[in-house]
C-alpha cells in the first residue's frame, strides 16, 4: 500500500512464535529445479544471487487475499502466482515467509538477507524507494469504504458527519488516507481483522483495498450485511520489493512482469484471483501517482 491507502501489521513476536511452529511457512508450487539448486550454489539463472540455495524466498504478510492467503494449507493467491513465474525462470522454487507488514516499509528482512523479495500487495511510494527497490508497478488499486448496510451511510463523508466509527488495516495507506481524512480510525492487525471488525459491530465502516473487498463480497453473508458506498481512486500502484542494488533479482522480477503480460498469462491469473480483466491494470504507468 501507499502513503494514500493499503495494508496490514503484526507485532514481532507474534510472527516468530508463528515461524517457529510453521517452520517458516509455506512451499507454495512446483517450479523446476536447476542444476544451481541442485549443485546448491545461490547463483540462479541470469547470475541472480539467493539467499538460500534452489529457492526464491518471499516475505509476505498474511492473510491478504486475493493476493495472498493460506488456502488448504498452502499459500495462494495472485502474487504468489506472478512471483511463481520468476522462480520458475531462474530455475527454482518458491517459498514464503510470513513476516510483519512493518519490515516491507524499512527492507528489514532484505537487508537481513532473510529473503530475495517481498511480495505483499505493497503500494509504491517515493518514501519507501528510499529504503528498497520496486519492480515495474503490477496492479492498479483504488481504496473501498465498506459499511455496514444499516450504518446509513452513503459516501465516506457521511461517515465523518455523522460520526460513524471507521476502521482501517494498521500500517497501511488505507489507514493513513483516513487518518489525512481528519478521521481517528480503529486499527486492525490484519484484514481478516479489519472483517472481524465489521462482522462483530467494533466499526461500522471500513477503508481497505477494493481487490480485497471485492474478495470479501463473494461470500453471500457479508455481501447481506455490507456494502461499498465509495471507491477512493487514490493512484495506487502495486510493486514488488528487492534489496536496494539487486538489479539481477529486479531485472528477472520485471522480465516475468512482461513475458505475463504479453503472452496472456498476466490476463489468465487476474481473471482467477482477482475478478473480470481490466486492461489497465495490465499496463500500469511506470511512474505511479501516488506519493
Amino acid at each position: 500500500m501507499n502513503t494514500v491507502p493499503g495494508r496490514r501489521a503484526r507485532t514481532l513476536p507474534r510472527v516468530l512464535a508463528a515461524l517457529t511452529a510453521t517452520a517458516g511457512l509455506v512451499l507454495v508450487s512446483a517450479c523446476t529445479s536447476s542444476d544451481s539448486g541442485s549443485s546448491g550454489s545461490k547463483t540462479a539463472a541470469g547470475g541472480v544471487e539467493l539467499v538460500k540455495a534452489g529457492q526464491l524466498t518471499t516475505c509476505t504478510h498474511l492473510p491478504y487475499p486475493p493476493f495472498q492467503s493460506e488456502i488448504d494449507g498452502k499459500v495462494q493467491g495472485f502474487d504468489v502466482s506472478l512471483i511463481d513465474l520468476v522462480a520458475k525462470d531462474l530455475g527454482v522454487k518458491q517459498q514464503i515467509l510470513d513476516t510483519p507488514f512493518e519490515n516491507f516499509k524499512t527492507g528489514a528482512f532484505l537487508n537481513a538477507g532473510e529473503c530475495d523479495l517481498a511480495a505483499a500487495g505493497m503500494t509504491i511510494t517515493a518514501e519507501r524507494k528510499k529504503n528498497v527497490d520496486f519492480s515495474d508497478p503490477y496492479f492498479d488499486a483504488t481504496q473501498a469504504v465498506l459499511v455496514d448496510r444499516n450504518a446509513g451511510v452513503n459516501s465516506l463523508a457521511d461517515v465523518k458527519s455523522k460520526n460513524v466509527k471507521l476502521g482501517a488495516q494498521a500500517q497501511t495507506t488505507g489507514e493513513d488516507y483516513a487518518k489525512k481524512q481528519g478521521f481517528d480510525p480503529v486499527s486492525f492487525e490484519s484484514s481478516d481483522a479489519v472483517l472481524n471488525g465489521l462482522r462483530t459491530g467494533q466499526v461500522k465502516a471500513v477503508v481497505i483495498d477494493y481487490p480485497v473487498v471485492q474478495g470479501w463480497l463473494k461470500d453471500k453473508a457479508n455481501a447481506d450485511a455490507f456494502e461499498v458506498v465509495d471507491n477512493l481512486n487514490t493512484g495506487e500502484q502495486y510493486g514488488f520489493t528487492v534489496k536496494k542494488g539487486n538489479t539481477e533479482l529486479l531485472a528477472a522480477i520485471n522480465k516475468a512482469l512482461a513475458d505475463a503480460k504479453a503472452d496472456g498469462t498476466y490476463k489468465k491469473l487476474y481473471e482467477q484471483w482477482i475478478g473480470p480483466y481490466d486492461a489497465s491494470a495490465a499496463s500500469p504507468s511506470a511512474s505511479p501517482s501516488a506519493s
